[in-house]
């Protein structure tokens, strides 16, 4: 699924009114390309579309394109094997960059070597819910009732994830860990995929992301338990954290970032890097921010790349302690 940004839609959709002499002109044959390493309508897929959006008055024509597959191996390859020429960039994740070199037996790509860091993008919890029917038929409303449950009915608890390396899937094994509970990990191929499964029973948990449980935690149809982060969720402030419901040093969020190929010339680099951390802290993805309960985190390539670095440290305890493996 690709949508194409350019300035004749700037115009269309009433730029016009602004002056479009005012937006640079750029050839529509030559796109900045933004890949989504994952299916359309997650968490990732909707931020990268709206920083598009908002970064277009600097970088003018933008495509962004869904490549998915492999946990999100397969759209960051692609971006590894690209020209360093700044024109095809990648929405990485915690997982594509932090989980899965961890997690997977290979991987064809190195996290570090094999990509330049241009900016972070924002940082944003997940949240543990389960449906009204299973809190009504376990009885479970709270983290300690369900590991209760979980421990009287060891592997009767599925959890769904959005895949193999998601936070979702990375927070099951660390509850599993922490607590000896036995519960029964369900991979799915996205984030909207998972949570469905959870909607229609057939999965009884996950560690959804915020942005993506919202509407259906307000409609009633999804009970939060608690979030994964060491601080409350802005947009549920009742809602406790892992630590607080019991299961201290529990500390897992969603995060995302722009990466091109390794190499890249450091003046297109920081040519990115402006343009799209004005866009980020642009009021428009400001509002956006504080209703998916994301932190916005946007800065330099340098404090990326550090950032990126602890966050494999992290994640190779999290993944040796659990045992989880992926070939």
């Amino acid at each position: 699924m690709t949508i194409k940004i350019t300035r004749r839609s700037v115009c269309t959709l009433g730029a016009a009114a602004l002056g479009c002499a005012a937006f640079p002109s750029f050839a529509a044959e030559d796109p900045i390309r933004i890949i989504v390493p994952y299916p359309p309508g997650g968490p990732l897929d909707v931020t990268a579309r709206a920083v598009a959006e908002e970064a277009r008055h600097d970088l003018g024509n933008i495509i962004v394109e869904n490549k998915p597959g492999a946990g999100g191996n397969i759209g960051v390859d692609y971006v590894a094997k690209q020209a360093p020429d700044g024109k095809t960039i990648v929405m990485g994740a915690l997982a594509t960059h932090a989980v899965n070199p961890n997690l997977f037996n290979k991987l064809p790509y190195d996290p570090i070597k094999d990509f330049t860091p241009i900016t972070l993008i924002a940082q944003t919890p997940n949240v543990l819910v389960i449906t009204p029917e299973f809190s009504q038929k376990t009885g479970i409303k709270t983290v300690k009732d369900l590991v209760a449950y979980a421990k009287k009915n060891p592997d009767a608890i599925n959890y769904a994830s959005g895949g193999n390396g998601s936070a979702g899937h990375m927070s099951g094994e660390l509850l599993k860990n922490a607590t000896g509970i036995k519960i029964v990990h369900i991979p799915f191929k996205g984030a909207a995929a998972a949570q469905m499964s959870v909607l229609s029973g057939d999965t009884q948990m996950i560690f959804d992301n915020l942005a993506s449980a919202s509407a259906n935690i307000k409609a009633g149809k999804l009970i939060p338990l608690a979030v994964t982060t060491t601080f409350r969720a802005s947009s549920l402030p009742n809602v406790p954290t892992m630590a607080e419901a019991g299961v201290p040093g529990f500390d897992i969020s969603t995060w995302y970032a722009f990466f091109g190929p390794a190499k890249m010339d450091p003046k297109v680099v920081d040519k990115l890097n402006q343009a799209f951390v004005k866009a980020i802290k642009s009021k428009p993805m400001a509002e956006r921010f504080d209703k998916m309960g994301a932190v916005e985190k946007a800065g330099t390539p340098a404090q990326l790349n550090d950032f990126v670095k602890a966050e494999l440290v992290k994640y190779k305890e999290i993944v040796k302690t659990s045992g989880a493996k992926v070939d």
